[in-house]
């Protein structure tokens, strides 16, 4: 059949339009990013970053607090330590930024999705994802310092541990220290897509990782690919990653729709912090309305095959929702 017995536009009347919308956008599928500052006694908005803050470790539960009543249940965490070294030794210290911040947050609120980066990034002089020699950053060495992290997380309380660094053989080696030391239980959302992109430029500064020499293109994949990001989701899937995330998610939606449909699996992306400040930066200028396109993104973010959404929108979406 066709015009005139068939008419779309029936469908479209103000009354009917929302029950068939295929795609629907919750709270539930929101994760917020959370930044502990070690070094700082209140909250601090980040430059590149309009409208999102650092938060100082006395501060934190307050912050989640805050979320929790707009609904958000789910949170992962990047510190800015007070110390940083050669190996990024305070990334797997019991008494560091993130594994104070756990405890506090578990102790005030049981019901709370903890998810931890799982990096060396902020935590090196050098400001790189891995043990660094003459300048190489070097895979198999990095793979037991990431255990070491991922426990040290487990046990301040993490529900899922989040390692983001690209080393070959990460979620192994992650996974088999966490079972090893009683944590067979803690989840792995592995960034195995993870893109060498400029879209990360202010979360760097937010995160106080930027690198001190060359760049990270020998460990995240180049972004002309997109059949190599389901051979990285095989192998993380095959080590033992419960679940696998793209990242960035805007320009990388057909990398979300291959990963789903080829895995089946939770797949989570990432609206990364270039993606947040370009829409913060146009909305500042009166060309857009910040929301609705905060709105539209994360809805082409789900329909693309994205279970989990981590947003720097969050707060601000899940007022509408």
């Amino acid at each position: 059949m066709e015009f005139p017995k068939v008419r779309m536009r029936r469908l479209r009347k103000n009354r009917i339009r929302p029950l068939m919308q295929e795609t629907k956008l919750s709270k539930e599928d929101l994760i917020m990013p959370i930044f502990v500052d070690e070094n700082i006694s209140s909250r601090q908005e980040i430059p590149s970053m309009p409208g999102y803050f650092r938060i100082p470790l006395h501060s934190i539960s307050d912050e989640i607090g805050k979320a929790m009543e707009l609904g958000i249940r789910a949170f992962i965490f990047f510190g800015i330590p007070a110390s940083k070294d050669e190996i990024g030794s305070s990334a797997y210290d019991d008494d560091g930024v993130i594994q104070k911040a756990l405890r506090d947050v578990r102790q005030d609120f049981d019901d709370a999705v903890l998810i931890t980066d799982v990096c060396l990034c902020e935590y090196t002089t050098h400001g790189h994802c891995g043990i660094v020699h003459n300048e190489e950053i070097l895979n198999d060495p990095t793979l037991p310092v990431l255990g070491k992290v991922a426990v040290s997380h487990a046990r301040a309380g993490a529900d899922i541990v989040a390692p983001s660094g690209m080393m070959d053989g990460m979620i192994k080696a992650i996974r088999g220290a966490l079972d090893e030391n009683g944590f067979e239980n803690t989840a792995i959302m592995s960034y195995s897509a993870k893109y060498a992109s400029s879209f990360y430029g202010p979360f760097r500064e937010a995160a106080e990782s930027g690198y001190a020499f060359g760049d990270r293109k020998s460990y995240q994949m180049d972004f002309h690919n997109s059949d190599e990001a389901l051979r990285e989701v095989e192998l993380d899937l095959r080590e033992g990653a419960d679940m696998v995330m793209v990242k960035p998610a805007l320009s990388y939606l057909d990398i979300i729709r291959r990963v789903k449909e080829a895995f089946k699996v939770p797949v989570a992306a990432y609206n990364v912090s270039g993606e947040y400040s370009m829409v913060k930066a146009a909305g500042r200028m009166g060309w857009l309305d910040e929301t609705s396109i905060a709105y539209e993104i994360l809805t082409s973010i789900k329909r693309a095959g994205a279970d989990l959404i981590i947003t720097y929108h969050a707060k601000e979406i899940a007022e509408v929702l």
